[in-house]
């Protein structure tokens, strides 16, 4: 056996070697709480003073029975929305809900009514508490949920098939016209995250473009069936580009 102090030696090294693991560790958990704490909501909602109203569903302590009634019809409605758009539901984003614009900035949220945390998550603020938004959101968990071995859709096609799942009202004529679009597209649409962010910004009717672009090509392919369609293509690797053009339609519906 080796002589008590090189035990007494080691130990301490080894001591010491997981204090400092354990120090880093706390700071790297503490990094990402202040550096994105929509991440640390999304993993902890009661950690942000969130309470479970049913299982993955989060809501501010102390609203009344009418907000959470509110709550629980708005989950409700979008989820039967996504449900019939898709023929069922394959994701089970958690969704974090505030009725105040406190707790959304605490949870991380900013001007936006709505988003989609990691495409496993979805949070509502105030604004956002609706089956439109909730819907939209819930949408692109779900699409990329359906998506695997890394196929990816450009940011046009995401938000423009969301508007579509949610039917919503601000970007698409009601279902009973012949032809949904209100904005044609006149070029091609932003692809990357970040030139969607600075299209949609300065161009309110982004949206609606990416709308009308992806509802022509969901009526010119069988809607779901073509969906089906383009999600099992892009599993197997193929390319978007080669599936789904990205120019204006022409002006028949």
């Amino acid at each position: 056996m080796p002589p008590a102090p090189k035990r007494s030696r080691a130990r301490k090294i080894w001591t010491r070697a997981l204090a400092a693991l354990a120090v880093l560790l706390v700071a790297t958990v503490a990094g990402v709480v202040v550096a994105y704490p929509s991440l640390a909501a999304t993993t902890c909602p009661g950690c942000y003073g969130l309470t479970e109203l049913r299982p993955g569903v989060y809501i501010e302590r102390d609203l009344s029975p009418q907000q959470r009634s509110q709550v629980s019809q708005t989950v409700g409605a979008a989820t039967k929305r996504v449900e019939t758009f898709y023929g069922g539901r394959k994701s089970s984003p958690s969704l974090l809900i505030c009725a105040t614009e406190e707790c959304y900035q605490h949870i991380g949220g900013h001007k936006e009514r709505g988003i989609a945390v990691l495409n496993r998550s979805v949070m509502l603020s105030p604004r956002g508490l609706d089956a439109v938004i909730a819907s939209h959101e819930m949408s692109h968990v779900e699409l990329h949920t359906r998506l695997t071995s890394g196929a990816e859709v450009p940011q046009w096609f995401d938000e423009g098939l969301a508007v579509v799942v949610s039917d919503d009202p601000r970007y698409l004529a009601p279902r009973t016209t012949g032809d949904r679009c209100l904005v044609l597209p006149t070029a091609p649409l932003p692809v990357s995250l970040d030139e969607w962010l600075s299209t949609a910004s300065k161009d309110t009717n982004t949206y609606a473009k990416a709308a009308c672009q992806v509802d022509r090509w969901l009526r010119a392919n069988g809607d779901r069936q073509g969906l089906e369609s383009l999600i099992q293509h892009l599993n197997t690797g193929e390319a978007f580009d080669s599936l789904v053009p990205n120019r204006a339609p022409d002006h028949s519906p």
